[in-house]
């Protein structure tokens, strides 16, 4: 836990799903993607609770979720030790340029070296230039030189093209 002027920044637990979906619904309309998310609140549980797939972080002013943090744990192997991706870190827009986007992101790094992380790591939309901005003043670089590919369940359905337990038909001849 990390308390920044009575902001307390925890580990969310299942009880926080709700909360944390809703501000995922904010993150996705601020970033004009709501049509895109297509998980509800009982995919997030699962993911974060049983899966253990991904950790989430929720920051709260006197009980009010305010914002939250998604991540996840990742490996390079030039590097041949793990790291940290972040997927998502949202504050409301309304509770931005206080510090607590900072204190996140500090309490992250914080948690990567605890752990023995050598990286953390995100991506930001290139049109959110005070994202960027905020970004490059915590000293992130960009790698301009890698471009980050994406296949949806759809595409790897296709590249898995029928092997034992792909759930796909092989294409027909």
């Amino acid at each position: 836990m990390r308390l920044l002027d009575g902001i307390e920044i925890r580990p969310a637990t299942e009880a926080d799903v709700e909360a944390v979906f809703g501000l995922i619904l904010e993150l996705a309309s601020y970033e004009e993607l709501r049509e895109e998310v297509a998980g509800d609140p009982d995919a997030l549980r699962r993911t974060l609770f049983e899966q253990r797939a991904a950790e989430a972080l929720l920051i709260e002013d006197a009980g009010e979720a305010i914002g939250y943090a998604i991540f996840y744990v990742t490996f390079s192997s030039f590097e041949c030790r793990s790291g940290i991706w972040l997927e998502d870190v949202y504050v409301k827009p309304e509770r931005r340029r206080g510090g607590i986007g900072r204190a996140v992101m500090e309490h992250l790094a914080a948690l990567a070296l605890e752990r023995g992380h050598v990286r953390f790591e995100w991506c930001a939309l290139d049109w959110n230039q005070p994202a960027l901005d905020f970004y490059a003043g915590l000293g992130a670089k960009q790698l301009d030189d890698w471009t980050m590919l994406r296949l949806a369940r759809e595409g790897i359905e296709r590249l898995a093209g029928g092997r034992p337990g792909s759930g796909a038909r092989p294409p027909q001849q």
